[in-house]
């Protein structure tokens, strides 16, 4: 377990913008991951995604790591944000652009 707690710690530090979810950005595999991952994109960053169906360790591990029992989960930053409703509502609000454009200049794009 400590392994798979040291992957997630990595993916988390490696990767500015990252979402946890089921499936991936082409093909989510729930709808809360597909309503998360286009919110996500919309942004017009770049991101990393773990598909957590093909970790079934991280799927068992990171909701006690984050203290977040759900899945998608997308951390900025190394801090983790939220999960489907947060993602939503912060971008129906216009917070997550700036949010994940602070983590990802377009410079490095």
């Amino acid at each position: 377990m400590a392994e798979t707690l040291d992957v997630i710690k990595q993916q988390i530090e490696e990767n500015p913008v990252l979402l946890y979810m089921k499936g991936s950005p082409n093909q989510p595999m729930c709808g809360f991951s597909s309503q998360t991952v286009q919110a996500v994109m919309a942004c017009g960053r770049r991101f990393a995604y773990v598909d957590i169906l093909q970790n079934p360790d991280i799927r068992s591990e990171l909701p006690k790591y984050a203290n977040w029992p759900t899945f998608p989960q997308l951390w900025i930053n190394g801090e983790l944000v939220g999960g489907n409703d947060i993602i939503l509502d912060l971008f129906e609000k216009g917070e997550l652009q700036p949010l994940i454009e602070a983590a990802v200049p377009a410079e490095e794009e």
